[in-house]
């Protein structure tokens, strides 16, 4: 029986997708997107100015650019295409999270089999201690991490079209990072008001951003645990990617909090996370999925679960609504 040579390719393709991934992380390592977007285009000067081999440099250049992550070659010189220029060092780029996802969490997920076998964290196999922990105490890799969740911000701009936060509204983002979030709906909306709460060592991280966006003037920053307790008086709490690596009764005492916290039966929480479905399941939430487990040991969760997380914490799911890059809000009211 002849070889179904179309399923072997797809299955070298993902067998090899590591080393693509490798491949593409070595190249922002030596900064060669940034180099070429500077004019340096033949091997001689990338390898140059990245200290790197020649030899090294080619080799992985014409794997790149079959990949199509660049174009030309050595005769006409390399050029940088629109996915190697996401890659550059600027603001809103993917360059963080390529360094972040190349080192670190490509760790994490060389433990994939213990992982999965014992559904235990892939990060903390390989490094000894939980994610967070780790962060908290390496600066270089917490700042990386920040910049890296701010490249997945796509969705943000798009949250003032799914909810109303006019009316002179106190807009609490709980677990907010690097205030991007907040700074978006602020942005958005001139007569809101914002509250922001994060651990402590994120609180310069959030003031820098915010002071340059929306201005301190508007916002009141806390350092703290969503778990023991939240800014009161909001009349909009929101959750954004934040509930996924800590377990059910952890999350209803988050959701718990909030509502103690609101200002009164008007105010709503908003959680924007990716939905899982075990059926006919897209590849990407289904991949996150997977990623939380090799990095946190957490998941994502189900419509279904989420809706009875909430219930349990005194709140109804009101309404549903879609954002870009496979993201769900699920907007909640407190329970009369």
């Amino acid at each position: 029986m002849k070889a179904d040579l179309k399923a072997t390719q797809q299955a070298v393709e993902l067998i090899t997708g590591g080393w693509r991934a490798q491949a593409l992380y070595t190249s922002v390592k030596l900064g060669l997107p940034d180099h070429i977007e500077a004019g340096l285009t033949t091997t001689a000067e990338l390898a140059a100015a990245s200290g790197a081999e020649e030899e090294g440099i080619r080799r992985l250049m014409r794997l790149l650019v079959a990949m199509g992550v660049f174009e030309g070659g050595e005769r006409a010189g390399y050029r940088n295409t629109p996915v190697s220029a996401t890659l550059l060092n600027r603001p809103e780029s993917l360059r963080d999270m390529c360094l972040l996802y190349g080192e670190e969490f490509y760790t994490a997920w060389g433990h994939a089999h213990e992982a999965i076998r014992t559904v235990t964290a892939g990060f903390e196999a390989a490094y000894g201690q939980p994610l967070y922990a780790y962060l908290s105490q390496d600066e270089d890799a917490s700042d990386r991490f920040q910049r890296a969740m701010k490249a997945g911000n796509l969705f943000f701009d798009w949250v003032p079209e799914i909810f109303d936060f006019s009316g002179g509204k106190l807009v609490v983002d709980v677990g907010g990072g690097g205030g991007q979030l907040l700074a978006a709906i602020l942005g958005a909306t001139p007569d809101a008001r914002g509250s922001w709460l994060d651990r402590e060592h994120v609180v310069p991280i959030a003031r820098e951003n915010l002071a340059a966006t929306v201005g301190l003037d508007r916002v009141e920053l806390t350092g703290g645990d969503m778990f023991k307790a939240v800014p009161r008086g909001g009349d909009v709490y929101l959750l954004c990617r934040v509930l996924a690596g800590w377990d059910d009764d952890a999350v209803v005492g988050v959701f718990e909090n909030c509502r103690r916290a609101m200002a009164g039966p008007s105010s709503r929480l908003l959680i924007l996370e990716r939905v899982v479905a075990d059926e006919d399941s897209t590849v990407l939430p289904a991949l996150w999925d997977l990623h939380l487990l090799m990095t946190n040991g957490g998941r994502h969760r189900s419509l279904d679960r989420f809706t009875t997380l909430l219930d349990r914490a005194g709140l109804d799911v009101e309404r549903v609504a879609e954002l870009p890059v496979e993201t769900t809000a699920l907007i909640a009211a407190p329970r009369p």
